[in-house]
């Protein structure tokens, strides 16, 4: 039998998840060294170095210096999120995209976005959107945006394209946080959703940041039966 090729650290990778999820190595197991590891797969020990921090970093195996590395006793599953394009994710499910700017204002934020912000009380850009899905309402954007951080988007107008959109393609960012909560709709929102008065709705709060500076505090608010998927 022709032994499997190891090239790179993914193929490594994939064969060091597959004897762990197969109970080759069980939870608490102490694995083989890296050298031995290299020796067995015909590869380079850098490469297998990084294959076990990439498995050690989505939490199902623990490394610890001098004492080798173990098998998670109780491996953390993470789910992977990405900022997401709201245009392709629409796309994506094979409906027609649409977008319409409600309102767009540069304007003193609420002590609450400032403070999130951590910026001094000063103007920034606020957006309010609608994004569609086949006609249909699918998504409220409200958006402030740290012109400190982001000037460039002081000559824009948003009218043909969103914030999210322009954004992802003109501002780095390098961090950030996220949060997703259910509500019940407001007036507003009910009205551009389409739906009744304090209906649930999905809600997601990201602030990103590009190191010490922040980009951008969005809220993006689904219509009801919204489903986020992601992979573990």
């Amino acid at each position: 039998m022709n032994r499997p090729a190891f090239r790179n650290w993914q193929t490594v990778q994939e064969e060091v998840l597959r004897r762990i999820h197969a109970r080759e190595w069980k939870p608490g197991d102490l694995i083989p060294n890296e050298a031995d590891l290299a020796e067995e797969f015909g590869c380079a020990r850098a490469t297998v170095n990084r294959a076990l921090r990439t498995v050690a970093e989505s939490g199902l195996l623990d490394r610890r210096r001098k004492a080798g590395t173990r098998v998670a006793l109780q491996p953390v599953a993470k789910a992977t999120i990405d900022i997401s394009l709201i245009r392709q994710e629409i796309e994506a499910r094979g409906q027609k995209y649409g977008y319409q700017l409600i309102s767009r204002s540069l304007q003193e934020p609420p002590a609450q976005i400032s403070g999130a912000l951590q910026v001094p009380t000063t103007r920034m850009l606020h957006l309010s959107a609608l994004h569609l899905a086949n006609d249909a309402p699918y998504a409220v954007e409200d958006r402030w945006i740290n012109t400190a951080t982001v000037p460039t988007a002081l000559s824009e107008t948003f009218d043909t394209i969103s914030g999210n959109e322009w954004l992802l393609a003109n501002a780095p960012y390098t961090h950030g946080e996220i949060a997703f909560s259910a509500a019940a709709a407001t007036k507003e929102e009910a009205r551009l959703l389409g739906c009744p008065l304090h209906a649930a709705v999905f809600v997601i709060d990201r602030l990103t940041w590009d190191h010490a500076a922040s980009v951008t505090k969005v809220r993006l608010i689904f219509a009801p039966g919204h489903q986020l998927r992601t992979t573990l």
